[in-house]
């Protein structure tokens, strides 16, 4: 016949403060790490350089299109690349406002929680 372990209040006492340490520990929101967090910046760096490019690159198509359709070789092309840098600074710009108040709500979610 197999004997069953018998518990005294001090096993029950240990065990509770054990369960309740394990689910503090599920509740913790793991943070960002140094890694998560470069990558995290260069990804947005890289984006906005590739807005400012394409922008660039579609006002450059378009004015050089243009130019060759009219026969009128720079005149288009430097509008057109202007046009598309403008363009490109604006992209860049509003995705920027997109990032500080991404980051400005996480930061008043953070505080609130404290």
């Amino acid at each position: 016949m197999r004997d069953i372990p018998v518990i005294d209040e001090d096993q029950k006492r240990r065990l509770a403060q054990l369960e309740a340490k394990i689910e503090a520990a599920k509740q913790v929101e793991p943070g960002k790490s140094h890694n998560d967090e470069h990558y995290s910046q260069a990804h947005l760096a890289w984006r906005m350089v590739i807005e400012l490019v394409v922008g660039l690159g579609i006002g450059f198509g378009m004015g050089y299109g243009l130019d060759s359709l009219f026969g009128t070789l720079p005149i288009f092309l430097i509008l057109f690349t202007l046009l598309g840098l403008a363009a490109g600074i604006k992209t860049m710009l509003r995705s920027a406002r997109e990032i500080q108040n991404t980051k400005m709500a996480e930061e008043a979610e953070k505080n609130e929680r404290d």
